[in-house]
Formats: structure tokens, C-alpha cells, sequence
């Protein structure tokens, strides 16, 4: 009763992340977790160097209040590109560096290709990882899917055209939701077939407020993270972090036994398009190759990672060039001279012909996902012991002066001579991570890069782009919110003509 007392007066007087810091503390207090035992012994190791640690919380303290890739993008300045932290009981060294980077995501790609247990709902067993990955990449991220959808996109682009244009008449519109949208109707098409877009689903309208919450959630403080036993599961409970979790993941499987049913009913009709990768999945799934659970967690996994992260990048594309106008020039000038005048948008063959347009792409991606070790090994000369995660900060690696001139300022010419063949997203250039390297990659590179350049071409080509009246471009924010994905803070009004 007492320590509810307290989380409840905590609940009103400080942020969530220090409510469930102070929680961990006021548990571990009552549990006597002071007595236990690291779960990894340094002994014998040479550890890299890192901040000073606090007892039971580590470095937790450092972290609070901040977005963590500019914090330990500022750590990382002081103590050197591979640092050793504690993230209250578990040991985590972070890589902020191409070469280190390199040692990590090639020389011991084997040795930390492993993912922390994760505590959300919808993660497959790491023991099926490999074939799930394989799998999801022939029938919906391969180069040969990537052609077979085009007509998601080219449909969702005329959508989102008309909605603008309806929505706009030279008044301020917020681009996000528009995007997001979009983004949705894409994946949602090439996931369910085309009858997501039907008027049988009036429940995806909630479905989009349930992809919101569940990116919160799966980007949010929980002290189960940092506190892997009864103590971090009962400060979440505590906290209220656990029943959250649960509520929203429970609405997710409850879609995606919905769109099963639906899917398993002999009687359906077959819309045109109307096969999707869910007919993939319950195909394996008859075979007794997947299970009913495993195909949710595999459509949980494929909206978040897509729509949530494609929305993103093109909003923020178009927020830096709406603050640099002759880049904007110069970008709509290209696709409009490519494209011709003649045409009522971009169509797909327009598209490889845009080179500045993906020089602005690569520039926008160069903007944290934990491994784990699976046994010692050595990074840039330092130990890490086995069961340590390892964080390769990609947003600091882009941004690191030794790598790049002017890292700050949005300059899509760095990237002259690098936009033809594979398009700059070499699996060996470890100074531009957006989607990773080595074994975890993202397997999505081929379907995001395809969408983003496909819809800023539209974008920059159907519409004009102002400011509201009275905003100039220095007045455009460029404050990040933290998540999975670094979004804007504040949303982006511009005014398509």
C-alpha cells in the first residue's frame, strides 16, 4: 500500500521515465536487490572506458530526460567511440564509429547477430529468426515483390494526390497525416490484398491508432529492459507499462485474427490484386510450416517496421527542403524536366532517372537497435563479454565529423557519383548505416527506398511547396521526438499548391 501510495504521488509530479526509475528503485529497496550478483563477470576483461555508474541504476540516470542518441552521441564524445555502460543490470557497450562499427557489424557480424529477448508480444522465437527472415523477404521485401506491387503504389499515390489537392487549396495541411495514410494503404494492400481498402474494414481507422500506440510502446522506457527479473516485471506492473503493453498487443492480435477469419473463409470473394502476403502465410500456415501465432507476430512486425518508418522519411525529407529552397528548386526542377509537363504525375519508369531526387533520399537516411554478444569477442581493441548488448549508434556514425564534411548541414551533393548501381546502400559502408549491415540488415531496402523516391517524386512534381503565411524557413522546427524512428516533434504544416 505504501509503495502504490508513492507511484501514485510520482504519477503526478514526474515524467515516465523517472516514475519507473523511482519504482525500480522503490522495489529493489523492498526485494534486498542490492545483494545481487552482476550477470556477467568483468573479470580478466580489458572493458572499454564509460561514465561513472550509480548503484543498481548504472547509467540509467545519464539517460533520463534525453533523447538516447544525443545523449550517448555526447557520452561517446567524452569517453571515446566505444564505450562501456550499465543500463541498470545489464552491461551494454555503445559503437559510435564507422570502423568500430565495421568490427561489430562485419569482422563479428556471427558473434552479435542475437537480439535481446524482447518483452513486447508479437516477436517470433529467435530460433525460427533466420527462416521467418527468409521467408518475408521472397514473398513481400524482394526485388521481384517490389515490381509485383506497383500497382499498390501508383493507387495510393493517386489517392494521396487527390487528398491534398482537396484538403490544400493554398491552406496549410499537416503532412503526417497524410503520409501515414499512404503509407498505410500501401502496406495494408500488399499485406491483405486490395480488400483492406474496402469499406469491410471501418475498423482500420482504430487499426491506425493501434499502430500508434504500439510504436510508443515499443520505443518507451520499461524498467523490464534494464531490470530482466521479478523486479523490472513488477515495477512495470506497478507502473502501469505492463497492462499497457498487453492492452495494445491484444488489440493487434485481435485485427489480425479478424483478417484470418476473413482470409479462411472459402466463400470470399477474390478482388482483383486481391491476394496478399497474408495468402502466403496462411498457405504455410495449413502446411503446419507457421503457426497461427507466428503469422500475427509476422504481419505485427511488417506494419510497424513499414509504415511507421517509410511516413517518417518523407516527412522529413520534405521538412529540409522546405527550409532550403534552392535545394527544393533545384530537386523539382530535375523531375520536372525528367518527367516532362505532359504527364498527371510521376509514373515508375520516370523514377531511375532521378538522380538528385536520390541523392536527397541517401541524405535524408543519414539520420539504435540493440544485439547481443553471444560470446567474448573484441571491438576496436576492448572486450565484450558474452551476453553483453551492443549498440551500434547509427544517428551519431552519420553525423561523425571524421566521416563526413559539414555533418550537420543537409547536403544531398555528397552523395555525386554514388546514386547509380546499388544506390549508394552498400552492405560494406559502415560510416552510412540507415538499415543496419551484416546479418540483421533490414531486409526492407529494396521495398523503402522504391516507395520513398517514388512518392517525394510526386510530391515535388504534382504540387508547389510554401510555408504557411507569416513562417519562414528558419522557423521550421527541427526538433526530433525520441522512438524506434526519429520523428519530428512538431508536426509539418506547408501549403501545397
Amino acid at each position: 500500500m505504501v509503495l502504490q501510495s508513492l507511484i501514485t504521488v510520482l504519477d503526478d509530479l514526474l515524467p515516465q521515465q523517472w516514475q519507473l526509475l523511482i519504482t525500480a528503485l522503490l522495489v529493489s529497496i523492498l526485494l534486498a536487490a542490492s545483494r545481487r550478483r552482476s550477470i556477467i563477470s568483468t573479470k580478466n576483461h580489458r572493458l572499454p572506458p564509460g561514465p561513472a555508474r550509480l548503484p543498481i541504476l548504472g547509467n540509467l540516470h545519464q539517460m533520463a530526460g534525453a533523447l538516447p542518441h544525443r545523449r550517448l552521441r555526447d557520452l561517446a564524445r567524452r569517453h571515446g567511440p566505444v564505450m562501456a555502460l550499465r543500463l541498470g543490470a545489464v552491461p551494454a557497450v555503445v559503437v559510435s564509429s564507422a570502423s568500430a562499427a565495421r568490427d561489430v557489424l562485419r569482422t563479428h557480424d556471427a558473434d552479435c547477430c542475437s537480439r535481446p529477448d524482447p518483452r513486447h508480444a508479437g516477436a517470433p522465437p529467435a530460433v525460427r529468426w533466420r527462416e521467418r527472415r527468409r521467408l518475408m523477404v521472397a514473398e513481400f521485401l524482394s526485388k521481384r515483390r517490389v515490381q509485383d506491387t506497383w500497382h499498390a503504389r501508383e493507387a495510393e499515390v493517386d489517392k494521396l494526390i487527390g487528398r491534398l489537392a482537396g484538403a490544400g487549396r493554398e491552406r496549410p495541411v499537416l503532412l503526417e497525416e497524410h503520409v501515414f495514410a499512404y503509407m498505410d494503404g500501401i502496406v495494408g494492400t500488399v499485406a491483405f490484398g486490395n480488400v483492406y481498402g474496402t469499406e469491410h474494414f471501418a475498423y482500420k481507422e482504430h487499426f491506425h491508432h493501434v499502430i500508434d500506440e504500439a510504436m510508443v510502446v515499443r520505443s518507451s522506457f520499461s524498467a523490464e529492459d534494464y531490470f530482466p527479473n521479478a523486479l523490472g516485471r513488477l515495477a512495470d506492473r506497478l507502473a502501469g507499462a505492463a497492462a499497457l503493453r498487453e492492452r495494445v498487443f491484444a488489440e493487434f492480435d485481435a485485427f489480425f485474427e479478424m483478417m484470418l477469419e476473413h482470409h479462411l473463409d472459402p466463400s470470399r470473394a477474390k478482388p482483383d490484386n486481391g491476394s496478399g502476403l497474408i495468402d502466403v502465410l496462411i498457405g504455410l500456415m495449413k502446411e503446419h510450416r507457421l503457426s497461427r501465432d507466428a503469422v500475427k507476430a509476422l504481419l505485427t512486425n511488417t506494419f510497424i517496421g513499414a509504415v511507421d518508418t517509410g511516413a517518417v522519411t518523407i516527412v522529413w525529407a520534405m521538412a529540409e527542403l522546405v527550409r532550403n529552397p534552392s535545394l527544393l528548386k533545384k530537386v523539382q526542377g530535375e523531375i520536372r524536366s525528367m518527367v516532362g509537363d505532359d504527364k498527371d504525375r510521376v509514373h515508375p519508369d520516370d523514377v531511375p532517372k532521378l538522380r538528385y531526387l536520390k541523392m536527397v533520399v541517401m541524405e535524408t537516411l543519414r539520420l539504435l537497435v540493440p544485439r547481443e554478444a553471444l560470446r567474448d569477442m573484441k571491438v576496436a581493441g576492448y572486450d565484450v563479454p558474452a551476453g553483453a548488448r551492443v549498440l551500434v549508434n547509427a544517428w551519431a556514425i552519420g553525423r561523425d565529423p571524421a566521416s563526413w564534411e559539414n555533418a550537420e548541414v543537409f547536403d544531398p551533393g555528397r552523395f555525386e557519383g554514388e546514386v547509380g548501381g546499388g544506390g549508394g546502400f552498400s552492405r560494406a559502408r559502415f560510416e552510412f548505416l540507415p538499415f543496419g549491415a551484416g546479418r540483421r540488415m533490414c531486409p526492407g531496402i529494396d521495398m523503402g527506398v522504391a516507395t520513398t523516391e517514388f512518392t517525394l517524386a510526386n510530391l515535388l512534381y504534382c504540387f508547389d511547396w510554401e510555408l504557411p503565411d507569416g513562417v519562414g524557413s528558419e522557423d521550421v522546427s527541427m526538433e526530433e521526438a525520441g522512438g524506434l524512428t526519429v520523428h519530428k516533434k512538431t508536426p509539418l504544416l506547408l501549403v501545397p499548391t
